[in-house]
């Protein structure tokens, strides 16, 4: 009887296991496809920029939800001249001032897009970005990052649609 019985509890037991792990597994899958479904949401309302060099160079920019990040967004089209600055950075400088009140500070790796403000120019960091006074976060490269470097000369700079 006492065998009868252990087998019954872990019968039970096990029934029990099972059917909560498949309970958490369909938890995960709910999860993950919320997120992906989040995640998807977030990059078409997401405001994207598009920087082309003279050499190929097409670069996509993720812009923050700042307002200087959409006040440099309306002012797109650009074609405008971009210069080397510093050894991890390239400039070019903004038609009109950007409005920083609500910006982050910029900071980070590779791929930030910034605007320094007591100069009036946006950043494009190839190299670390470690940040400075004035130093704003306007977005960051979600593709094509290490052909920053590359750009000389005359850029394009586009809405991505």
């Amino acid at each position: 009887m006492k065998k009868i019985i252990s087998l019954l509890l872990c019968g039970t037991l096990l029934l029990l296991l099972f059917s909560c792990s498949g309970n958490s597994k369909q938890d995960s899958d709910d999860t993950s496809a919320n997120q992906t479904w989040q995640s998807e949401e977030n990059v078409t309302d997401a405001l994207q920029i598009r920087v082309e060099g003279t050499a190929g160079e097409n670069i996509v920019f993720q812009l923050n939800d700042s307002t200087a990040a959409k006040a440099l967004y309306e002012q797109l089209p650009l074609s405008i001249q971009v210069e080397n600055y510093s050894n991890n950075e390239k400039i070019f400088y903004s038609p009109n001032e950007l409005d920083t009140s609500d910006a982050p500070l910029a900071e980070g790796p590779a791929g930030v897009l910034a605007y320094y403000a007591p100069w009036g120019n946006v950043v494009l960091f190839y190299g670390k970005c470690g940040g400075a006074s004035g130093l704003y976060a306007l977005g960051e490269a979600v593709s094509r990052a290490d052909q920053i470097e590359t750009l000389s000369g005359e850029i394009q700079v586009s809405r991505v649609k």
